[in-house]
């Protein structure tokens, strides 16, 4: 039997500001996903969420982009919406562009990642969650977890790794797809996923036998509106041992921050820091990015777990240097590169800023 695991996440209100969910909203969210569980929509659920984000992993058999599943979720986004405006919570609704579903959630505010698979034997999972960041966050992760030597042993020692994986790369300002094939075109990869802005990795494949390994969400919500209309807050799942990397290779790419976008008002670089669940509210400058792993063992569509990876202090020294690398980088204020880039910065509010100022600039004489 063919499972199909769906995470679809949406910022639809913080409490208190951008810093974490009230419980509420996460009951409406069990109400709507139990409801479709007994009527044998859903195999089986759990609603999670990372800071201000609420996270529904679901598996059924419906494929990927059902229209069904999609508009299940939509509707229990909007349902959480009301109890958000009714407790009048931060930015209620926030991720939701439209008030009316067309069918996809593709284009309409919130993140998603899904995969059909057939289940192996044991088919270990996990689900990685960010909170105050975007999807470029997950280019070097990906990068280390499946084309690292230097992170994943078994690339070297384990015939089923070794032949490498296929990177789907989608540059996102032109709605465009590039395949890259490691190792051989590991240059050309790096090359386009170290523009974390642009472009972005969207699924990655075993090039053994083609079978899927991860997939991330892409959805940028500032490129969608047209504005800066909130963070994009990513979400990923990646198959994990048997023919794929181990857990622990696959949680040892988190033991370096990386320096993602994100942060405060989406405007500034910070380290994704990896937290367990219960340190996922978000607190210093709107921040620090943060992310959580959920991990899970599929049983014929059931989702026993989750385990929480991070909650493990082999990772206190990720987390401390996280917060050195913020201490550092929130010196620099409004200079780059802790604020992003001047193109970046186009869809954020800064130009209604500055716009008192065009008609101010003087033409020099050559």
């Amino acid at each position: 039997m063919k499972v199909t695991l769906s995470v679809i996440k949406a910022d639809i209100g913080g409490y208190v500001g951008h810093s974490g969910m009230h419980p509420r909203l996460m009951e409406v969210a069990e109400e709507k996903l139990r409801e479709a569980q007994e009527s044998g929509l859903l195999i089986d659920y759990f609603v999670t969420r990372v800071g201000d984000d609420l996270q529904l992993i679901m598996t059924h058999t419906q494929g990927t982009e059902s229209e069904t599943i999609h508009k299940l979720a939509w509707d229990t986004f909007m349902a959480a919406t009301e109890e958000a405006k009714a407790l009048k919570l931060y930015g209620a609704g926030q991720d939701l562009l439209t008030d009316t579903f067309s069918g996809n959630v593709k284009g309409m505010g919130p993140g998603l990642a899904e995969m059909e698979i057939e289940e192996r034997p044991s088919e270990p999972v996990i689900i990685f969650m960010a909170d105050k960041t975007s999807p470029g966050a997950w280019n070097i992760l990906l990068y280390r977890i499946f084309a690292d030597p230097f992170n994943t042993a078994g690339l070297v020692i384990d015939p089923k790794l070794h032949p490498g994986f296929t990177f789907e790369v989608m540059d996102i300002r032109n709605n465009t797809l590039v395949r890259l094939d490691t190792p051989e075109e590991t240059y050309d990869l790096l090359a386009l996923i170290g523009s974390i802005e642009r472009f972005v990795i969207r699924a990655v494949y075993r090039r053994l036998d083609g079978e899927i390994a991860a997939v991330a969400s892409t959805q940028k919500l500032s490129l969608i509106a047209g504005k800066y209309v909130g963070k994009d807050d990513p979400v990923m799942i990646v198959r994990a041992q048997s023919g794929f990397p181990a857990v622990g290779e696959i949680l040892e790419a988190f033991t370096h921050p990386p320096l993602v976008p994100g942060f405060m008002r989406g405007s500034h670089f910070g380290p994704l820091i990896p937290v367990p669940f219960h340190f996922s509210n978000t607190a210093r400058f709107d921040g620090p990015p943060r992310v959580i792993a959920a991990g899970f063992q599929l049983a014929e569509g059931r989702l026993v777990g989750p385990r929480d990876l991070f909650d493990d202090p082999s990772f206190d020294r990720a987390r401390e240097m996280g917060n050195l690398v913020s201490d550092y980088i929130r010196r620099m204020g409004p200079f780059e590169p802790h604020r992003l880039s001047e193109d970046e910065m186009e869809y954020t509010t800064l130009p209604s800023v500055l716009k008192h100022l065009e008609n101010r600039f003087q033409k020099l004489e050559d």
